[in-house]
C-alpha cells in the first residue's frame, strides 16, 4: 500500500461505524466512509468537539451539520496551499491520500534533467496539477467543471503558481483527448483520475468499467517518444489494483520501455496506528 503519511495539516484521529474524525488544519470534521465497516469505541475526545459533520441520508445523499466552521479556510503541503469548503455529497475540495501520489510525481519531474509536459484529466482543484507545476513541469488541466477549474485556480493563486506554466481548460476529457491527437500535440506524463460514472455534455454515459480501457488506449497515442509516466487513480469499488496494472501494461509496455506497479492508497489513522484505505492508483514508469 502507498500511504500519504506527510501531512501536518491533515490528519485521520479515528474511524468507527461508517465514519471517520478528520482534522483538517484546526477544524475537525466527522464524514461518512465506505470503508469503515467496523464499530469500535469512540475514544478520541474530537468526536464531541467536531466543527462539522457530514450526516448521509437512508435515501441517497445527505447534508452538512456545522458547529462553528467558517465557510472556506486553507491547509498546506510542502509549499502548497489549498482552499477547502464543505460543499455536496460530504466534499471538502481535497482528496488527502492523493498527497502519496503528488510525491511520486514531484520526484519523477524533477529527476527528469529535461522539460516536461503533463497532461492532468479529470483534474478536480488541481492538487496533482500543482504539485506537478511546483515540480517545473508545464501542464494541461482539464475538467469538465466550471467551478472545480476556478477552485483549482484559486488553488494556483493560495500556492504562489498563478503565473507558473498551466494551460487551465473547461472541457470534456475525451473530447479533449481527440482533438489533442487531431493536432499533433504530445505529452511527457499523464494523471487521470476518472469518476466511477458520469454524463458527457451532450449525454454520453461514462462508466469506468466499459469506458476506461479505451479511454487509456486512446490516451496512450498522445504520448511523446520518450514519455516518464502514466498515473491512474481510481476510487470505484470493486475495481483491483491490479485491474489498472493490467491496463497500463496492455498499452504501454508493447510500445515503450518501463514498469508497471499498483497498490491502495491509504492514510495513516492516529487512534489505532492502523492504515484507512482510499482507492487505488496504478503507475507506469519509463525504465531509467
Amino acid at each position: 500500500m502507498w500511504i500519504a503519511d506527510r501531512w501536518k495539516d491533515y490528519e485521520v484521529i479515528d474511524c468507527s461505524n461508517g465514519e471517520k474524525l478528520e482534522r483538517w488544519g484546526k477544524y475537525l470534521l466527522v464524514r461518512p466512509d465506505p470503508q469503515v465497516i467496523w464499530d469500535t469505541p469512540h475514544k478520541a475526545a474530537g468526536w464531541k468537539k467536531k466543527n462539522g459533520h457530514y450526516h448521509r441520508s437512508a435515501k441517497g445523499g445527505g447534508e452538512w451539520e456545522f458547529f462553528d466552521l467558517p465557510e472556506q479556510w486553507a491547509i498546506s503541503y510542502h509549499g502548497l496551499t489549498f482552499q477547502l469548503k464543505p460543499f455536496s455529497f460530504k466534499h471538502t475540495g481535497l482528496f488527502p491520500e492523493q498527497a502519496v501520489n503528488w510525491d511520486w510525481c514531484s520526484e519523477k519531474i524533477k529527476g527528469a534533467g529535461r522539460p516536461i509536459k503533463v497532461l492532468n484529466l479529470f483534474a478536480y482543484t488541481g492538487g496533482a496539477t500543482l504539485a506537478a507545476a511546483k515540480a517545473g513541469a508545464n501542464v494541461t488541466h482539464v475538467d469538465a467543471s466550471k467551478g472545480m477549474v476556478a477552485w483549482a485556480k484559486e488553488n494556483a493563486k493560495s500556492s504562489g503558481l498563478e503565473d507558473a506554466p498551466i494551460r487551465w481548460l473547461v472541457d470534456d476529457c475525451t473530447k479533449f483527448v481527440e482533438r489533442e491527437l487531431r493536432r499533433g500535440n504530445r505529452y511527457d506524463a499523464i494523471i487521470m483520475d476518472p469518476p466511477s460514472y458520469g454524463r458527457g455534455p451532450k449525454g454520453e454515459i461514462w462508466k469506468i468499467e466499459d469506458s476506461i480501457h479505451p479511454f487509456v488506449k486512446l490516451c496512450a497515442k498522445l504520448l511523446s517518444d520518450k514519455p516518464l509516466f502514466f498515473l491512474i487513480n481510481s476510487y470505484t469499488t470493486g475495481l483491483a489494483p491490479s485491474v489498472l496494472s493490467y491496463l497500463l501494461a496492455t498499452e504501454l509496455n508493447p510500445k515503450f520501455e518501463g514498469s508497471v506497479r499498483a497498490e491502495e492508497i491509504g492514510l495513516p489513522v492516529t487512534e489505532s496506528g492502523l492504515v484507512l484505505p482510499c482507492g487505488a492508483s496504478g503507475r507506469w514508469e519509463a525504465k531509467a
